[in-house]
């Protein structure tokens, strides 16, 4: 394993870590951890400011994360141009940032490092002089690190405490009221559906990709009761977005297994990503080693410039060699497909819903632009 691959799974699974305690706080499994009154002031300060100040956050986070990984390291020296320094922004870019985006946290772009206010010359001591606004939170974001480098303040207890607040701000701002329209044409299903994948989700739409996966999804919880071909199959609950297939054992985003466990049918879904042979091959190293007997690829994207004789030319490959019905289509049309395939077109709308309110890697904007784009159907 590469030194980047080892980082990136420290980082990954403490940043794991910490969000399940997290969330264990907000499902009252354990305790919010406890701080002296002006500490937990401090930390107030600093998710109450989060929205507002993604990269304070991120950077605090970088830094309390990196302190809980390599405690000898003095984390106010972000740079490694200073003695002894380390590159915080790298951390964060790779590493942080990617993974508050996943979490439904706010989070900059790509670092918070981006501002010249957190990357100056100056390392973070209390006299640290570029404005960083407003004061409350510059004084917080400069005590916290003191007191975690000078006064054994528990990096990590801190981020978990951090962490829980959000995941409570986070759990509020879930709309529950979720449109769910019934008696819908096929037609205006779809439309519903390619507008709410496509919709101009703030901040480039981190998290949009998941959609289509959950309507697949949603058309597989209808068909497993409703089609012959899938009666005693088990429909596999959906991996987090976040876990990579080869790391997590699934064949893809969506699994069908036997009644044994191993593999009947896995899907594989692109959003606005053309279908090449290099993404065939990939997805054929998921499943080549089960006896899997159907597998799709799907993607939103129009696959019209595609080179369909280098892709069937890898399906017939692909088929001699393991056996397996490799089928590359769009979402689009397989869904209308699924569609006709039920007795009530509703089930499928009530699964997406149901599934848009609960799945971790859908934001409040998602949630919300699907009652915006329902409300505008309607009154068309």
């Amino acid at each position: 394993m590469s030194k980047e691959s080892k980082n990136k799974l420290a980082y990954s699974d403490k940043l794991q870590e910490i969000y399940q305690k997290a969330m264990n706080i907000y499902s009252k499994k354990s305790k919010l951890p406890n701080f002296n009154e002006e500490t937990t002031q401090e930390l107030d300060e600093i998710v109450f400011r989060a929205d507002n100040a993604k990269g304070v956050f991120a950077v605090l986070t970088t830094l309390l994360v990196h302190k809980s990984l390599m405690p000898q390291q003095d984390i106010r020296y972000y740079q490694t141009k200073f003695d002894n320094g380390f590159s915080g922004r790298t951390i964060d870019t790779k590493f942080i940032t990617p993974f508050l985006k996943s979490i439904s946290f706010p989070a900059p772009s790509t670092s918070g490092w981006l501002t010249r206010t957190l990357e100056s010359s100056q390392p973070y001591m209390l006299d640290y002089k570029p404005a960083i606004s407003p004061k409350t939170l510059k004084s917080a974001f400069l005590n916290l690190i003191d007191k975690v480098q000078n006064y054994d303040l528990n990096s990590q207890e801190a981020l978990v405490y951090i962490f829980a607040l959000l995941v409570e701000k986070r759990e509020e701002e879930r709309l529950d009221n979720l449109a769910n329209p019934h008696n819908l044409p096929i037609s205006d299903i779809i439309l519903l559906l390619e507008t709410h994948f496509n919709y101009s989700y703030e901040g480039g739409g981190s998290g949009a990709s998941r959609l289509p996966v959950l309507a697949i999804y949603s058309a597989y919880q209808c068909m497993m009761n409703q089609v012959k071909r899938y009666e005693d199959k088990i429909l596999c609950e959906l991996e987090n977005h976040t876990s990579a297939d080869t790391r997590s054992g699934s064949v893809g985003d969506v699994e069908i297994d036997e009644q044994d466990g191993s593999a009947f049918e896995g899907v594989e879904i692109k959003h606005n990503i053309e279908v090449t042979r290099e993404i065939i091959e990939i997805a054929y190293d998921k499943f080549k080693s089960q006896q899997t007997k159907r597998y799709y690829i799907l993607t939103t994207a129009n696959m019209d410039r595609a080179d369909w004789n280098v892709l069937n030319k890898e399906i017939r490959r692909i088929s001699k060699i393991h056996g397996c019905q490799l089928i590359v289509n769009g979402v689009y049309s397989t869904l209308k497909y699924y569609l006709r395939l039920l007795d009530d077109t509703s089930e499928f709308i009530e699964n997406y819903v149901e599934n848009i309110k609960n799945d971790s890697a859908v934001k409040y904007q998602h949630r919300k632009a699907w009652n915006d784009i329902v409300s505008r159907l309607s009154n068309e």
